[in-house]
């Protein structure tokens, strides 16, 4: 225990975290897991886009991200885009506030330097730099781990971006594209490391031994419509994208091969109903995970994944199972080749049946040589992070000491 005299190190999480994302979730279950590990006497409380569930989940205080509750919707009234202008104001006193509150702000990865999904600058990428400006003014050190990067060309975003990570105390990323971006953005990058992506660092069941025949398949889902730069073709980008999933689903069961689809965020969901009725056939049948371990635990069982999401190919990656991608960004092939299987990689803009069932079938023919190769690069992947997190302690808890348990913020 700490002692009477002794101050506990205040540590805020800060991301969309509990708003339906398993990846984003997953991030902060790692940090919390190195925290309650490494710095037991820590008072952990979040500023984050679903409060309830997080405190839920991980036992944590919460706070709300956004004074206003309908940030991420699109205001067409006055009165909405009035009150979405007001709480641009009130969250620069709100996120100071808290920043105020604590020695130490963690980002836990997360694609928070990057614009590859659909972005507004005055959403996400404005709270960023409310929290690092905050921490900057006000001495509190915030720390960006793990996260993901990407060159953005809009400009009112790349500057929030850019500004976000030049205030920031800690920098990390979760491949060499990120740091690379960043430094063409302008950010000084010569310090910032490169580690694995903190998903990582979470357990992972025991993976199954394939019978030798045919067994089941993961297709990891996702509602996708492109990227920022794509919002023209976007209907065209999903149409294209569930077509061919539809198509490849299909040929499987037509092969006798169960496919269980799975999904990384609620918003999957309606992508799940779709194949579901397009191939009516009881060899497909759909998860629901509520976490990266849900996630895990049926891709452990599965002869071969097939994923758009990032952290779905994590979670296949660290389970062993042979994994075939449809990348939607650089970071997806940059963590593909990582991890042994560069190979098998396939556009999500782009996607072609045909062309993805020779690669999946090519997969296959390799699995139990690629299965091996996953093991040793799972290995180099956990011996990393326990390197950032040594580093990680040293930077932003270089005076305090350890104690046995973990208290709740008030």
């Amino acid at each position: 225990m700490t002692s009477a005299d002794e101050t506990p190190v205040r540590v805020g999480v800060f991301g969309l975290l509990g708003s339906g994302n398993l990846g984003n979730d997953g991030s902060l279950e790692a940090v919390l897991g190195y925290l309650r590990a490494e710095h037991p006497e820590a008072v952990v409380d979040a500023l984050c886009g679903g409060p309830e569930a997080v405190t839920t989940r991980f036992g944590i205080p919460a706070t709300r991200l956004h004074w206003n509750r309908a940030e991420y919707r699109t205001a067409s009234r006055a009165g909405a885009i009035a009150a979405k202008g007001l709480g641009k104001l009130v969250d620069v006193f709100r996120t100071a506030a808290w920043v105020r509150r604590h020695d130490v702000v963690i980002v836990p990865g997360m694609g928070v330097l990057e614009a590859t999904l659909p972005l507004r600058p005055w959403g996400f990428p404005y709270a960023l730099f409310l929290l690092c400006a905050s921490g900057r003014l006000l001495g509190t050190r915030v720390a960006l781990v793990s996260v993901g990067a990407a060159e953005i060309g809009n400009r009112p975003t790349r500057a929030l971006v850019r500004w976000s990570a030049r205030l920031a105390a800690y920098r990390s990323y979760r491949d060499a594209q990120s740091r690379d971006a960043m430094r063409a953005m302008g950010v000084d990058t010569a310090r910032d490391e490169v580690y694995p992506d903190l998903a990582f660092a979470l357990p992972a069941p025991p993976a199954s031994t394939p019978s030798g025949s045919p067994g089941p398949v993961c297709v990891g889902v996702m509602d996708f419509h492109g990227g920022n730069d794509d919002r023209a073709r976007a209907e065209e980008i999903y149409r294209r994208y569930l077509d061919g999933t539809i198509r490849f689903v299909r040929a499987l069961v037509e092969e006798g091969r169960p496919v269980r689809l799975l999904t990384g965020d609620e918003c999957d969901a309606s992508v799940v109903a779709a194949i579901l009725d397009a191939v009516d056939s009881p060899l497909v049948t759909a998860a629901e995970p509520a976490s990266l371990a849900d996630l895990m635990k049926e891709m452990a069982a599965a002869d071969t994944v097939v994923a758009v999401r990032y952290h779905n190919l994590i979670c296949a990656l660290k389970t062993g199972t042979p994994v075939l991608a449809l990348c939607y960004a650089a970071k997806s092939d940059a963590l593909m080749e990582r991890m042994g299987l560069g190979a098998y990689c396939h556009p999500a803009r782009e996607v072609d049946a045909d062309r993805l069932l020779e690669q999946f079938r090519a997969l296959e023919q390799r699995s139990a040589e690629l299965r091996q190769t996953l093991t040793e690069r799972n290995l180099a992947a956990a011996r990393r992070l326990e390197h950032q997190f040594t580093a990680l302690t040293t930077t932003l808890f270089p005076t305090t000491g350890h104690a046995h348990t973990v208290r709740e913020a008030p």
